[in-house]
């Protein structure tokens, strides 16, 4: 099935800069959460119309958040280049991300689903939410890991169970055990995912070579980093928030403690994959013979979302 996730005919032609803003923040995506939809979707045998849709969807939205995001954290860069609001202007970009969620709006209207519309207005509600809640954390050098993962639960991992539970919605006809399943495991995969992503930022794992110590320099505690600092005396958590570099992070709070605090948070990351693992062989017996076969394909999903192997 080969999935097309957006046209000309989505984005106004007699508005070029939103076209040129589109072009360019589409074509440097991996589409990574729109190839999840198209792999769950192809084990329910949906119609190649409502996996486009929910392809597109998923996608809007992603880029709309991003959009957003790189705003209200004034990042810099978005995918190794410059970020939309500085090459655009912040207006642009606030009014392109707006308009990618009115589409997604339309799209779904169209298609008549009033549950995936409800849904989807539903993910969208908490993407803004985990927004507020994460922009009121800046700054917190006192903040706990449950505060950031109910951030985590509202943004990452809101767009992980759209992505395993829209195609059960839109095909229409499972028990309501196996709605529930498969968002608790679209929640482990966004935490996961997210936790992955904070540790990229003290260069662990780091095969992209994304920035380093971009949330710590902008004042933001990730979970990692709060992980590191939750038993520091007050001397090294100054120093440890102030770090340039890895080197600072390492003067900081020393170069054991750090390795100690990454081996338990993998551990603990690790007994969560394993939960998934379990919810995965209780989804295998709720599913019909014949789509039993997509729990193999989601129990591939930790090692690059966690892990980052290819």
């Amino acid at each position: 099935m080969s999935i097309k996730l957006f046209s000309q005919k989505d984005f106004p032609s007699y508005l070029p800069k939103l076209n040129a803003l589109y072009d360019d923040l589409f074509s440097r995506g991996k589409g990574f959460r729109s190839k999840l939809i198209e792999k769950v979707s192809g084990h329910l045998a949906l119609e190649t119309q409502s996996v486009q849709l929910m392809a597109q969807t998923i996608e809007f939205i992603h880029n709309a958040s991003l959009l957003h995001d790189d705003l209200i954290d004034r990042s810099h860069l978005r995918r190794s280049k410059p970020a939309a609001w500085l090459k655009y202007t912040p207006e642009y970009a606030v009014l392109a991300g707006d308009y990618l969620l009115a589409r997604v709006m339309v799209n779904l209207s169209r298609h008549g689903n009033l549950e995936l519309l409800q849904y989807t207005a539903e993910m969208i509600s908490d993407l803004l939410e985990g927004e507020w809640i994460q922009d009121s954390l800046v700054k917190d050098f006192s903040v706990k890991l449950e505060q950031l993962d109910q951030v985590h639960n509202l943004k990452t991992a809101s767009l992980f169970k759209w992505c395993l539970r829209a195609p059960f919605i839109c095909k229409g006809g499972y028990h309501q055990d196996i709605h529930d399943l498969v968002e608790e495991m679209g929640c482990i995969l966004g935490v996961l995912f997210q936790r992955s992503d904070d540790l990229l930022d003290f260069d662990i794992r780091n095969h992209e070579e994304k920035a380093v110590l971009g949330d710590l320099k902008s004042g933001y505690l990730n979970s990692f980093a709060a992980s590191l600092s939750s038993d520091l005396d007050s001397a090294s958590m100054k120093a440890f928030c102030a770090s340039e570099t890895l080197e600072d992070v390492y003067s900081s709070i020393g170069k054991d403690h750090f390795e100690k605090v990454l081996a338990d948070f993998d551990k603990t990351n690790g007994e969560m994959i394993e939960l998934y693992l379990h919810h995965c062989e209780n989804l295998s017996r709720l599913l019909p013979d014949g789509e039993k076969d997509l729990v193999n394909d989601l129990k591939k999903l930790p090692q690059p979302l966690y892990w980052r192997e290819k």
